[in-house]
């Protein structure tokens, strides 16, 4: 039986999640009956092995120079060394050629870095670990770099953002090529119950960094994240703060890049994602436990956070 050949990219410094999610997800979908089965193979520079950012050595399989096409799907990790990666002339040749021999390329992480610098993502859209998006953006003002969603596709080359998004990525490919049947199995022996879709936000309130310096601040996030069914209305904080409106909206915008208004409705939103993977409380009751006055109102909250309305969204993540 012909098999999928898929090629993971690793190098000096890559990150090990990156590679094992995609490597254990396709192993795993072979043992579930995957037709044709995929054929993984890690290639690395040489043919060495390579230390991974974490200090384990990983042995490669395939040396980077010699691989050939043609390939189902080209997948390059992220990791520390990404930087040093991209400006190797030897790396970034030779993923510009096996991206030409692939019917799928892929990256996860800061593996984005190296596609960009092979100029795999001039006029495209993109995404990459929340923390270098900025960068990214700076250095490569031909790509539009989004870096909100766990993943994002663009014709046939996808990125994924930071490190676990391999896992949501690789059971979104297995669901493409085999079927969602098979995808929810893989899902299951990996045991992770939610199969974020591709548009949900890698950062929220729950993975965001600490609060802000300003104690201010502070005290109004962690209200606001404590009491998600009160009056969280801009008038009300300032007034509990002790401020006017004005200057609290200022220091939002100046701390959290956000208006006081738009961060009590993200939070609100994202509580209720979590209840309806969590609970089987009926719609108007989440919306009641976390602010919103009705269904309506969750639903286009909903809509304008995930794309999708509430429904779907808990739909979906019962059958991952």
């Amino acid at each position: 039986m012909r098999e999928r050949r898929v090629a993971v990219v690793g190098y000096e410094a890559a990150e090990l999640l990156d590679i094992a999610c995609v490597t254990t997800s396709l192993v795993s979908a072979n043992w579930y009956g995957a037709k044709p089965p995929y054929q993984t193979r890690l290639l690395t520079p040489g043919g060495l092995p390579v230390t991974c950012g974490t200090g384990l050595t990983l042995q490669a399989q395939e040396t980077l120079e010699r691989f050939t096409g043609p390939l189902d799907t080209l997948i390059v990790s992220g990791g520390i060394g990404h930087e040093d990666a991209a400006a190797n002339r030897v790396i970034v040749a030779h993923v510009r050629r096996l991206a030409r021999e692939s019917r799928r390329i892929a990256s996860v992480c800061t593996g984005t870095t190296i596609l960009a610098a092979a100029g795999l993502l001039d006029g495209r859209r993109a995404t990459t670990h929340w923390e270098w998006a900025k960068r990214l953006a700076s250095r490569h003002p031909e790509i539009a770099v989004d870096p909100d969603p766990i993943f994002i596709r663009d014709g046939n080359i996808s990125t994924a953002a930071g490190v676990t998004s391999a896992l949501d990525l690789t059971l979104a490919f297995i669901e493409e090529d085999n079927g969602s049947q098979l995808a929810r199995k893989v899902a299951r022996n990996l045991v992770t119950y939610l199969q974020r879709p591709g548009n949900q936000a890698q950062m929220s309130m729950f993975t965001a960094p600490p609060s802000p310096e300003n104690t201010l601040v502070k005290r109004v996030v962690d209200h606001v994240t404590g009491n998600l069914g009160a009056d969280l209305a801009t008038a009300a904080l300032a007034a509990g703060a002790g401020v006017s409106e004005r200057h609290l909206t200022r220091l939002f915008l100046k701390h959290l890049g956000q208006t006081p208004g738009r961060f009590v409705r993200r939070a609100r939103t994202e509580a209720a994602a979590h209840l309806l993977v969590s609970t089987s409380l009926p719609m108007a009751a989440v919306a009641a436990r976390c602010g919103f006055g009705t269904a309506e109102t969750l639903r286009q909250a909903f809509v304008d956070r995930y794309g999708i309305p509430p429904s779907r969204y808990r739909l979906a993540q019962a059958s991952a």
